[in-house]
């Protein structure tokens, strides 16, 4: 697939799914990517943390790739950059704050010769190619969330990128509805737009209202005061700043992603005026209604600040009389590790305080009053949803129609979308996936070692050493060991039972037939190790129920 005389959309990440964004456009035989993001891992992948969207349709084109513009600083835009970019040999452009970002994730990882990283400033523009790139600020959850204006020979298209609306931003100052409208006046061929909060019947909110909320549930609190947030959000920062100055507390930070947002928040002009931190030494010999901590681990990570506090293994410690303060939205999928968390706390006696029961948290993602006012303004032909699972996207399609965009195409990663000329309308099925990292090496999500991992999370596995003889009789007693089988009370008895069933099978190696892979007659040592490898497993099924991994080692004694 070679774009010709025509305008190509296609999702690699971030369609059919909330995070993982990368996005690729095509014209006059040239692409460019638009973010190329991470996700977290889920129980479908043990063993593993991070997932990457696959990019084989474009590794296989990357002569043809000019460049990744990104659009903001959050992990599932930029996360997967220092895995993937090197490989694909094209420079990276990003605004100061997000751009210097990228370059310490390069620097860890040993890139910054091999990956060029290129620094847009604010309200900026590029040229790659036939693709001509405008900057255009818009209100997020971090400091220089951007939409994109992208020029072509085929239409202009409007990348949202993450956005909201917010009259009252405290980091940033967005792109206003007169820019806004200025631009549907000129034309717009699509809008493409994040979908993450369609759902919601009402405006996200603004940052200055989270200001007033917080200091209304600290100013009264008696104890140390703990708030948990996105260490990314530096808007949040700004305004917890506020609430210690406001409630006459000092201010202490425990968290390495907090330490390393406020030092690029303040290398780029941000948090200038954040109070003076104090360590974690001062913070305790203080009086406890003297004390704010912000610290990370609002959504349940383990080795993050709020999780080591909660299990009494951090310098800083809370008690009963204390509040931690969930400033924070609970990312689908968290719930239980957040909730063990908090039934840490409570289980302390500490009070507890979340956006259900106070207005302490506002998105950073646009509700359907919003995305209304979006599209009144930009006014595109054609709508097309991103940044959200199906349910999301599908419904944002449905409300643009009713809102009078003409036109709405629904895709999904891999679903390669023809804007122009013509109707837009998906052309094709090229191929996606996902990539997992597992420790570290990058493999395929649905590959043999998933695979085989799942099986073995769900089922356990059962190891049998064999010996035989030259005439292929057993030279000694076999060995089962069985792991994570259920087992443990009855575990002598599985094991004696599961010998005999392999002393049976390899005196009756007829009994197991297997033909290789090529369809011919196997060995009768592929045969013998064929029957124990299903003995052991109907054994382990016969005691448990459960269909085991078996895994059988045959040697020849002497």
């Amino acid at each position: 697939m070679k774009p010709g005389k025509e305008l190509l959309f296609l999702a690699l990440g971030g369609s059919g799914e909330i995070g993982m964004n990368a996005n690729l456009y095509g014209c006059d035989g040239k692409w460019v990517m638009v973010d190329l993001g991470m996700t977290f891992s889920d129980p479908a992948y043990p063993g593993v943390e991070l997932v990457f969207p696959d990019l084989e349709f474009i590794e296989e084109r990357a002569d043809d790739l000019l460049g990744i513009v990104l659009t903001h600083g959050h992990e599932d835009h930029i996360g997967a950059l220092p895995y993937l970019a090197a490989d694909l040999g094209v420079p990276l452009f990003a605004t100061p704050f997000t751009a210097d970002l990228i370059r310490r994730k390069l620097e860890e990882q040993g890139l910054v010769k091999d990956v060029t990283l290129n620094v847009i400033e604010n309200d900026g523009s590029l040229q790659l190619g036939p693709f001509g790139f405008r900057y255009l600020p818009l209100a997020h959850s971090i400091a220089e969330g951007n939409a994109l204006l992208i020029d072509t020979p085929y239409g202009r298209i409007f990348h949202t990128g993450d956005w909201k609306l917010d009259d009252q931003p405290l980091i940033g100052v967005p792109s206003t509805p007169e820019t806004l409208t200025a631009l549907g006046d000129e034309g717009i061929l699509a809008l493409v737009c994040d979908s993450t909060n369609v759902f919601n019947p009402e405006s996200s909110g603004s940052e200055g209202d989270v200001r007033d909320a917080l200091i209304a549930a600290v100013k009264p609190l008696k104890g140390r005061a703990m708030i948990t947030t996105f260490a990314s959000n530096v808007a949040r920062l700004h305004t917890l700043g506020e609430v210690a100055r406001a409630t006459n507390r000092q201010l202490c930070v425990a968290g390495r992603s907090l330490d390393r947002i406020i030092a690029v928040a303040k290398a780029n002009g941000y948090l200038l005026d954040l109070p003076e931190l104090v360590d974690f030494d001062t913070a305790m010999g203080l009086p406890r209604r003297e004390v704010l901590v912000v610290a990370t681990g609002g959504q349940g990570e383990p080795r993050a600040a709020l999780a080591r506090v909660a299990e009494g293994n951090h310098q800083i410690k809370l008690e009963k009389g204390d509040t931690v303060l969930f400033s924070s939205k609970v990312i689908p999928g968290n719930e239980i590790a957040i909730g063990r968390i908090q039934n840490r706390l409570a289980a302390d006696g500490i009070q507890m305080i979340t956006d259900r029961q106070a207005d302490i948290h506002v998105s950073g993602h646009p509700g359907r009053p919003e995305l209304a006012e979006m599209y009144r303004w930009i006014r595109p032909k054609v709508l097309v949803p991103v940044h959200g699972e199906m349910r999301h996207m599908s419904e944002q399609a449905r409300f643009g129609l009713e809102q009078g965009i003409p036109h709405a195409v629904v895709q999904k990663n891999g679903d390669l979308v023809r804007l122009a000329p013509g109707k837009a309308g998906i052309i094709s099925q090229e191929r996606s996936g996902r990539l997992v990292l597992d420790g570290d090496v990058i493999l395929p999500a649905d590959g043999m070692t998933m695979g085989e991992r799942r099986k073995l999370a769900v089922n356990g596995q059962v190891s049998v050493a064999v010996a035989l003889d030259a005439r292929g009789r057993l030279a000694g007693e076999p060995v089962v060991r069985p792991l994570g089988l259920p087992v443990e009370d009855d575990l002598d008895a599985f094991i004696a039972e599961t010998v005999q069933d392999v002393r049976d099978a390899v005196a009756k190696p007829g009994n197991a037939k297997a033909k290789g892979k090529n369809g011919r007659q196997s060995s009768r040592e592929d045969d013998v190790q064929e029957a124990i490898r299903l003995a052991v497993r109907r054994a382990a099924t016969r005691w448990t129920g459960k269909k085991p991994v078996v895994t059988v080692l045959m040697i020849e004694a002497g």
